[in-house]
């Protein structure tokens, strides 16, 4: 947890991890220590909608207070963010059949792992959440290797020994982990430039 100041507004940062228990314990003990204006839960998606690119920004109508989300649009309007459903998955989610079902089943456009559970705890403790997510792969744009070998929820980072393993099994590997990079890099300095035009303007 880090904090400090954008323009006037005092901002504190917490990384939560990936998945819902990490997200409960550290946002729980977060609102207990900290009694915040308003939570902005932001990270990466993946898309299940077909028209979405890396680097989309997706504002979450289904979870966000909907003054926030209103004037969210607002404030972000030259940057085209799409006003959508989002739904948070307990597993990574990856391959087209299961990006496919999330959008039929659920109609959200894009896909999280947090997002359902920061929401919970944060209507519990009375405060109001604006959902801002970018969109990191795309059906077409996918991950670059199995979720297993990206990424250990459980330990809550990446098994080095997996990932090496997948990239002496194949000759491609490491070209689409080198373009994936570049897709979490675009997306990420999407989300932070969003972010600080958000928090100086709310």
């Amino acid at each position: 947890m880090v904090s400090g100041k954008i323009g006037e507004h005092a901002v504190t940062v917490l990384h939560t991890g990936v998945g819902a228990k990490n997200c409960n314990e550290r946002v729980e003990a977060l609102l207990h220590k900290v009694r915040p204006r308003l939570v902005i839960s932001s990270g990466f998606a993946g898309a299940v909608a077909e028209d979405l690119q890396v680097g989309d920004l997706i504002l979450a109508e289904n979870f966000s207070d909907l003054q926030l989300l209103s004037a969210a649009e607002q404030i972000l309007r030259d940057r085209s963010p799409r006003v959508a459903k989002l739904f948070t998955s307990t597993s990574i989610v990856d391959s087209v059949a299961e990006r496919n079902e999330i959008a039929r089943a659920s109609g959200a456009a894009a896909v999280d792992m947090e997002t359902g559970a920061i929401v919970g705890i944060c209507n519990a403790h009375g405060v109001p959440l604006l959902s801002l997510r970018a969109i990191s792969d795309t059906p077409k744009e996918p991950l670059p290797a199995p979720p297993n070998v990206l990424f250990d929820i459980e330990r809550q980072r990446t098994d080095s020994r997996k990932l090496f393993g997948h990239i002496i099994a194949g000759p491609t590997a490491i070209i689409r982990l080198l373009q994936f990079s570049r897709q979490i890099r675009e997306a990420r300095g999407v989300l932070t430039d969003a972010l600080v035009e958000l928090i100086r303007a709310l």
